[in-house]
């Protein structure tokens, strides 16, 4: 028998049970987002009347859901109208509207085309760092393949390839719109992954992304590192793909410029390795056991976005598209582990508050 308490009887259930959207709401504080939306979503339709434009916050956190679930546009729209944590995260209730997935990809193509989602990210790691979430005692860098739909040709289509003539569905402008021509090939523990490439550097001690670069998946993970590195890093940890003495000359040359300090150096904690017939020798190793225990910690990251948020995969076309969608990936794991690490402050105050 129903009755008018059954959704807040069952919100309820969902709380005690552990809603992590629950306690998303409860850290993070969406609404500081709000004036930098205000300049992204500008509505151009002046004429009195009509429907107004959706809640810019809440179709920002529309794009957030998209990201810590990894679902589609058309499965954000049948969730959204399905669960009813996301209609709380949301705000909304059941009698109100949902916005369909067509309305989903035009906010994301506006913030795509805006090219203002880098400013969402740093915005927000702005504030982490006022919050002193950020520590800033130590920064590793390493990199992860985010795949694509691969692209996949016959045998004519392959003769055109080998004669390096466009083929006919490169000069066809509906069909050119399906093929990803910024994406590329690149070959890791002998498997093919085709997409783009996520080079992240994160604080060690809150393993908070504080910078990334995209680009294809066939560009070198050492290639970037100058790029990521800034004034604020006074120890860099990396894996034995940042090894190299001149990617060391360009970190240190890199330090020095963004902070106009000839004299800075930052301390690198990069894992040494071996080659043929030149084995690591055991201090190498020891010292290898000594970094990896910190650097490790950003395999963390990428094992969160593989299992706890639906993967690591691109549905769009282009690199201006996915750089967007990678942002907001990693901006998306960066509100859901600021609003754990919150928590345990709180916890951790409340508990030294008791004793």
């Amino acid at each position: 028998m129903q009755t008018f308490f059954d959704e807040s009887n069952r919100l309820e259930k969902l709380s005690k049970l552990g809603d992590k959207l629950l306690i998303l709401t409860s850290a993070v504080d969406f609404e500081i987002f709000r004036p930098k939306l205000e300049t992204i979503w500008i509505s151009e339709d002046k004429r009195l009347g009509g429907r107004q434009r959706w809640d810019r916050v809440m179709m920002f956190k529309i794009l957030i859901l998209q990201m810590l679930h990894g679902i589609s546009d058309d499965a954000t729209e049948y969730s959204i109208n399905n669960q009813l944590d996301f209609q709380r995260f949301l705000g909304l209730q059941l009698s109100d509207n949902v916005p369909d997935a067509k309305t989903i990809w035009k906010y994301k193509e506006e913030l795509s085309k805006s090219g203002k989602d880098k400013e969402l990210f740093d915005f927000y790691n702005e504030v982490l760092d006022e919050l002193g979430i950020i520590t800033r005692v130590g920064s590793i860098v390493d990199a992860t393949i985010i795949q694509s739909p691969q692209q996949s040709y016959n045998r004519d289509q392959k003769a055109y390839k080998k004669r390096g003539e466009p083929m006919p569905e490169e000069t066809n402008p509906h069909a050119k719109r399906q093929i990803d021509t910024d994406a590329a090939y690149t070959v890791k523990r002998h498997q093919i992954y085709f997409g783009y490439k996520d080079h992240v550097k994160i604080d060690a001690e809150s393993k908070i992304i504080t910078d990334y670069k995209v680009t294809p998946a066939s560009t070198g993970d050492c290639t970037q590192i100058a790029q990521l590195v800034d004034e604020k890093d006074q120890i860099i940890y990396g894996d034995s793909a940042y090894g190299d003495e001149k990617i060391a000359n360009d970190i240190q040359a890199a330090i020095k410029a963004k902070s106009n300090d000839s004299e800075k150096e930052v301390v690198l904690m990069i894992c040494e390795k071996g080659h043929r017939n030149h084995p690591l020798t055991e201090e190498q190793r020891a010292s290898n056991t000594v970094k990896a225990k910190t650097r490790c910690r950003v395999e963390h990251v990428f094992g969160y976005m593989t299992t706890s948020m639906g993967g690591k995969f691109l549905r769009q076309v282009g690199i201006v598209r996915n750089s967007c969608a990678i942002t907001l990936k990693n901006l998306a794991y960066n509100l859901s582990r600021a609003a754990y690490l919150i928590k345990q402050r709180e916890r951790s105050a409340l508990l030294l508050k008791i004793s």
